[in-house]
């Protein structure tokens, strides 16, 4: 209870400053007398949002399924590459130039190129919220593996440990809020990632329904659909923070000690 009232203060500032926002853009919208298909007000927002979630069910669950698949995938890949990059210097060297070089790719570039050759399915998509995810996850990850403890790595060494060992006694434990720092950020991504990929083609998904929306001059439709991708990304963050305090118990009670 007292952790729960700490973080709604924490949070309270954020909230007010939106509330005070949204209410200052509404004000101004019925002043000026703004088109609904320039800016419309925050009400007529939320009263379009009212009207299209029944159909928004399907469009979520689409983006939802493709976001946390991709997310897993990089997750997975990620951990693996950076172990290999921390475990043999010719894999950093070869390896870590390449990702820092594939970032200065666009994802719009790519995701046409995956769609084409995988098709229109949930694959591509797949491929293009790992593609994204997948960078920070590996950066944090080697990160905090090469920012393991000297002295415990040479101590547990002179005790007979094998590389193996190391690796899975002291590396490992040592980057782990790394690791999670990472898979904060990937999770930011992930939804946004899963929406470009469904404007290069799709049956269902958030980005189709925002691409319709657009091209209807649906502008209360788009910011709500704006809205709905924010609060899953805010939704997934939620969930690794979850999880970072469940698996690194130690890291909340450093935040919290830190406050």
């Amino acid at each position: 209870m007292k952790r729960l009232g700490r973080n709604l203060r924490d949070f309270a500032p954020a909230l007010l400053l939106i509330a005070g926002l949204l209410a200052l853009w509404e004000v101004i919208s019925r002043a000026v007398e703004m088109p609904d298909w320039l800016l419309p007000a925050p009400s007529d927002i939320g009263a379009s949002f009212g009207e299209a979630a029944p159909l928004l069910g399907p469009h979520v669950a689409a983006t939802v399924t493709a976001a946390a698949a991709g997310y897993a995938l990089a997750l997975a890949s990620a951990i693996v590459l950076a172990a290999a990059i921390d475990r043999w210097g010719l894999a950093r060297r070869a390896i870590y130039p390449l990702l820092v070089t594939s970032q200065t790719i666009p994802t719009f570039a790519l995701a046409p190129l995956l769609a084409i050759w995988f098709g229109f399915g949930l694959l591509p998509k797949v491929l293009v919220v790992a593609l994204v995810c997948f960078f920070p996850i590996v950066v944090a990850t080697v990160g905090g593996l090469r920012a393991a403890d000297k002295e415990m790595l040479d101590l547990v060494r002179g005790m007979g440990a094998s590389d193996r060992q190391l690796f899975f006694k002291v590396r490992l434990p040592a980057a782990v809020p790394s690791v999670i720092s990472g898979m904060k950020i990937a999770a930011t991504y992930s939804v946004i990632g899963a929406v470009i990929a469904e404007w290069t083609g799709a049956s269902q998904g958030l980005g189709l329904y925002l691409l319709r929306a657009s091209n209807s001059f649906q502008t209360d439709q788009v910011f709500a659909v704006i809205a709905v991708i924010a609060l899953l990304s805010i939704a997934l963050f939620g969930c690794v923070e979850l999880v970072g305090r469940t698996v690194a118990p130690w890291t909340a009670a450093k935040e919290e000690t830190a406050r």
